[in-house]
């Protein structure tokens, strides 16, 4: 016999009155990081943008991958290249390695976790291709063997990281790009890798359409 589990009402610490202010220093807290973002990050984006499309020109392609609240950026990244961004234009050579999830879940089984991206990267990638890698640590294990594993198919990366960029920065190489988020919260910076993630597509779109 199926038993329903136990629901435990707490009670609220909250009033409905002080909800809105709490959204309100969300909203302050998220513009706080963006603004520091805007003084830090504008000239690495778009060292980014044009490492990119660089690479695109001379018929690579972009591999994407990350966990989690990353994966779901990941993937916005390679939909946004394959279909469109702000204007119609042909499709852009961007997969992201997150999705599929037959090779996921045999890859974590048979081998490790660890290895989800890397696997991946072995078969798909090859010479002159770029490597989105999005960890909000830096330090997520299947992220940084992601980035090992690029370097040796003679890729490049373009990391988005934050805190203190993790082991990830410290294994980039002067071909790479980072692009760190300057704050400790994981939600702070997946707002601002996002935001990031759009300037990208909107550099790659302006230096292949124009202004």
């Amino acid at each position: 016999m199926f038993n329903a589990p136990e629901i435990r009402i707490f009670a609220l610490t909250l009033s409905p009155m002080d909800l809105p202010d709490r959204v309100k220093r969300n909203f302050e807290a998220s513009l706080e990081v963006k603004t520091q973002a805007l003084a830090q990050l504008p000239e690495y984006i778009a060292l980014a943008g044009e490492l990119i499309v660089r690479r695109l020109l001379e018929g690579a392609k972009v591999l994407s991958c990350g966990n989690g609240g990353s994966a779901a950026d990941a993937q916005h990244f390679a939909s946004e290249m394959v279909n469109r961004f702000e204007r119609d234009r042909p499709g852009l050579a961007a997969l992201a390695l997150t999705t599929d999830s037959s090779a996921l879940t045999s890859i974590a089984n048979d081998l490790a976790y660890e290895q989800v991206f890397t696997r991946q990267i072995q078969a798909l990638g090859n010479p002159g291709d770029v490597l989105l890698a999005i960890s909000t640590s830096g330090s997520s294990p299947s992220i940084v063997s992601a980035a090992l594993t690029a370097h040796e198919q003679e890729m490049r990366v373009v990391a988005l990281t934050g805190r203190d960029g993790g082991a990830l920065a410290t294994m980039l190489t002067s071909e790479d790009v980072e692009i760190r988020v300057p704050s400790d919260s994981t939600a702070r910076i997946q707002e601002v890798h996002l935001l990031v993630i759009h300037c990208l597509c909107d550099l790659i779109d302006a230096q292949l359409l124009g202004n």
